[in-house]
């Protein structure tokens, strides 16, 4: 199913890419995982810190996004915005690891 959704908006992507961000935003794997985790593992304590993880998460990886909205300042090639993007989502890892071990 997550192949699909993903070829279905690579596909969109040329010809409505607003309708395919959004197809991409939202969180289908989120909402199917937590359920899975769930019924694998029967500890709502576990699926909650899961969930919040999650909603942490999600925020933090709009730091890879970053450098596509400053390309006309930075004027980089897409190879170069998409490293700095990739290294920014590292950063991010570290960032939620600090924020998770405040909760």
């Amino acid at each position: 199913m997550a192949g699909l959704i993903i070829a279905l908006a690579s596909w969109l992507s040329g010809k409505k890419p607003e309708l395919a961000g959004f197809i991409i935003a939202l969180p289908l794997t989120s909402i199917i995982v937590l359920a899975f985790s769930y019924a694998e593992h029967k500890n709502i304590e576990t699926s909650i810190t899961f969930a919040k993880s999650i909603a942490i998460g999600v925020p933090i990886s709009y730091l890879f996004f970053i450098p596509f909205f400053l390309n006309k300042q930075l004027n980089l090639n897409f190879w170069v915005i998409y490293l700095i993007g990739f290294l920014l989502i590292v950063a991010g890892f570290f960032i939620h690891k600090l924020i998770m071990n405040l909760l």
